[in-house]
């Protein structure tokens, strides 16, 4: 990882203009109006391939009406820029560096109309961010600069007291690649159902995912699975307990025949501004492919490198652990956030090591609107198929 002095000297006036504009800034009397920004540089080492650099902006901006008889209409426009060019974006052709996945976008990310009724009952119509869950298996993929919405139709409501149940059809995916790529969109007939069950002792959600995508028939799958997680109190400790499984097969175009499993234990642990966690998550493979999660937010999961965001085909087993401590209020009565964790990758049966990582983050809000991040990742890969590699990432965000 390098930095060069024209990118630090681009970045630090970027963050400048930034802050001083969000400072001089007072918000609307009133909540509807939707401002999002990001500046972020990322800086990407691959053994292989020359040092990527890449500064870029982010902007959503919307607007959501007020509430008539329960319904409401949002639109929001998102814009990405590139500031620099010089890593691969997946569409501007410069393969001789390392892929960060942010290219130049101007789209209409959100425009729907939503309804909310008694009981918790509610419905979405339109191009809507989905996020189930964890984002395990649906997500907005919020991480990158251009994030994956969708056009869909999403109801849900409190069916018995301790029972919601959600339904989503989903038309097409508006991925984070893109217009200018041949994999932007994809053309989708898929179902997804999910019951989020409050028990005495934790909660339980079981789900079931049809997937069937035209432009890519090799991520067509059916997925059925259960999570049950729950946190105790234990006098000043919070110990919780998180376990998950689920099997995938074949469905709609994809003529492959295969039958994968998921599985999930993770054990945590809060006392005051400290928490732990110690974790395992196995996705099979058959040596032809592996489970797969196409529309997950993937960066959140199995290291921040982003080595593993397709399964291999001989699965991957992840052994996880993790920290973080979260200071008292400082500065502008806002706390920073501190993050450091340790990953172990092999092969779904544990009996070929694919490598380790160490991923740490930093996070300070200024105030309630902006905020500094700064990220890093090390990959050291033991398997030639994964290559050693370094991230790191310094962005300002502010919002309404």
């Amino acid at each position: 990882m390098r930095w060069s002095v024209p990118s630090l000297s681009v970045f630090a006036a970027c963050v400048s203009l930034t802050a001083s504009w969000a400072h001089a800034q007072t918000p609307p009397d009133q909540d509807d109006w939707i401002f999002d920004s990001r500046l972020r540089y990322e800086s990407v080492s691959q053994d292989g391939l020359d040092d990527a650099e890449a500064l870029t902006a982010r902007v959503r901006l919307g607007y959501e009406t007020h509430a008539w008889r329960g319904w409401r209409a949002l639109a929001e426009l998102e814009g990405v820029a590139q500031i620099t060019d010089d890593f691969n974006d997946t569409v501007n052709g410069h393969t001789t560096y390392p892929v960060v996945a942010d290219p130049e976008a101007f789209e209409l990310n959100r425009l729907q109309l939503a309804w909310s009724g008694a009981h918790g009952r509610s419905a979405v119509l339109g191009r809507q961010r989905i996020v189930l869950g964890n984002a395990r298996f649906v997500g907005n993929v919020g991480f990158r600069q251009n994030e994956q919405t969708f056009d869909a139709v999403r109801v849900w409501g409190r069916v018995f007291e301790n029972t919601t149940l959600t339904y989503i059809y989903i038309d097409r995916v508006r991925r984070i690649f893109g217009d200018d790529s041949a994999q932007g969109e994809w053309d989708s007939d898929s179902h997804i159902a999910r019951a989020d069950i409050s028990l005495p002792l934790g909660q339980l959600s079981a789900y079931a995912l049809a997937l069937d995508f035209a432009e890519a028939p090799a991520q067509s799958s059916q997925t059925y699975g259960a999570r049950w997680q729950h946190e105790w109190e234990a006098g000043a400790y919070r110990p919780r307990l998180a376990l998950e499984a689920a099997t995938q097969s074949e469905y709609g175009d994809n003529n492959a025949d295969f039958n994968l499993g998921y599985q999930l234990a993770e054990f945590g642990l809060r006392r005051g501004s400290w928490n732990v966690t110690l974790g395992g998550e196995r996705l099979e493979g058959d040596d032809t492919r592996g489970f797969a999660t196409p529309l997950a937010t993937l960066h959140a999961f199995q290291g921040w490198a982003d080595v593993f965001l397709t399964t291999p085909p001989d699965g991957i087993r992840d052994l996880y652990a993790n920290a973080g401590f979260t200071t008292p209020a400082w500065p502008g009565e806002q706390p920073v956030t501190l993050s450091i964790a340790y990953h172990d990758f092999a092969d779904d049966a544990g009996d070929t090591a694919f490598g380790d990582e160490w991923d740490a983050s930093a996070r300070m809000s200024f105030n309630a609107h902006l905020s500094l991040e700064a990220k890093a990742a090390v990959f050291h890969g033991q398997d030639p198929r994964f290559a050693d590699r370094t991230k790191f990432w310094l962005a300002l965000e502010y919002r309404l």
